[in-house]
């Protein structure tokens, strides 16, 4: 913390704290109003000269997060609606899955840490999508936190993703996570070239080689092999499935992968409306509902990014200033991070703990109404 800072004595906590007890207000301004001898202003420039990073989200979550051996890491991305803030730096148009559009706003992409014997979840690191300013991609940001979970030795067996990240590349990294740095060159293994067998030999199989699993998605339109190479590649949307492949999954080359590199696909049916079309390296997964089941983690991240941001304001700061939008941002994960830990202690959820802040007022002005009804 910077010698302005400390001079103004405004520390992230105090700002934590006030994303955390707000009901509904998350303004700089409403903050001011109610924190004496602090005005807008100040709160602005603390915002704009402090400069909170991924790390210390890290050094906050390490203290109480439990890792297991057969932890699930989880990545995704989810985008803060910014539409009402045209001129707030760092927006770009980009699709909503929650708004089912594009729209103007910040891309947030998170990876979640599971432990699965004792159900809980943490998120662990998180990158902000602003390709106009550091020239990455969300694979690029999804790669450097795969490389902060080895520097930090996180344990973890299997990695779920959403299918925009099911890529060649970034499959092909998880799979050989022991035989490169994760910010090696993805598809290739130590002493071979681009283009070989993962395991360095031909017909090594998926699951095979000391890596990692994951499971993913797949595009409708991404194309497959399933014939083995009788036929030309199609869509997996158009592919037969007979009863047993139904129940067991299908062994498939994915288009551009390996020649010998087959992983298995497995046709999921979430919903009435909706077929997930399943790829994974697992080779000791060999059942439909078993994958359903192991997929059914990934949204997890989905609820993390819903309560940050009907408990946090994560999306609710309207300041301009990019620097300023990304330390609320962080704050507002330093938040649920610890409404999170008291949850899980407590055994209780995360809605009911902020929800219960107001419990004790509305219990007081029912029995004192500060404003009383009377009638006509």
């Amino acid at each position: 913390m910077g010698r302005e800072t400390e001079d103004m004595g405004i520390s992230k906590w105090d700002y934590c704290q006030y994303l955390l007890a707000s009901p509904v207000n998350y303004t700089l301004t409403n903050m001011a109003d109610h924190l004496e001898g602090v005005s807008h202003d100040r709160l602005n420039r603390y915002l704009r000269g402090e400069k909170l990073t991924p790390r210390l989200l890290w050094e906050n979550v390490r203290a109480v997060y439990q890792s297991s051996p057969n932890g699930f890491l989880l990545f995704d991305d989810t985008v803060l609606d910014k539409s009402n803030g045209p001129c707030i730096e760092t927006t770009r148009q980009q699709w909503s899955g929650n708004a089912h559009a594009i729209v103007r706003g910040i891309g947030l992409v998170s990876c979640v840490y599971v432990n699965p014997e004792a159900g809980l979840f943490w998120v662990i690191d998180y990158r902000l999508f602003d390709p106009d300013t550091d020239g990455k991609s969300k694979l690029d940001h999804m790669r450097e936190m795969l490389q902060s979970v080895r520097h930090r030795q996180i344990p973890f067996t299997t990695v779920l993703m959403d299918a925009w990240y099911a890529t060649r590349e970034m499959m092909l990294l998880i799979e050989n996570w022991n035989k490169h740095p994760v910010g090696g060159s993805p598809g290739s293994s130590p002493g071979g070239s681009p283009g070989s067998s993962p395991g360095g030999s031909p017909g090594s199989s998926p699951g095979s080689s000391p890596g990692k699993r994951f499971y993913c998605p797949l595009k409708s339109n991404r194309k497959v092999d399933d014939s083995g190479g009788e036929r030309p590649y199609r869509a997996v949307s158009a592919l037969e499935w007979s009863r047993e492949e139904l129940q067991s999954g299908k062994r498939v080359k994915v288009h551009g992968f390996p020649a010998d590199y087959k992983m298995t696909l497995f046709r999921v049916e979430v919903s009435i409306h909706r077929t997930e079309y399943i790829v994974t390296n697992d080779a000791t997964q060999d059942s439909t509902s078993g994958t359903r089941k192991v997929c059914a983690v990934r949204w997890k991240i989905e609820q993390v990014h819903r309560e940050l941001k009907q408990l946090t304001g994560l999306e609710r700061c309207q300041c301009r200033k990019a620097r300023i939008q990304r330390n609320h941002i962080h704050c507002a994960l330093l938040v649920w991070t610890r409404l999170n830990h008291l949850a899980q202690q407590a055994r209780t959820t995360v809605y009911q703990l902020k929800h219960g802040l107001l419990r004790e007022f509305l219990v007081q002005q029912l029995r004192q109404p500060a404003i009383q009804m009377c009638p006509a």
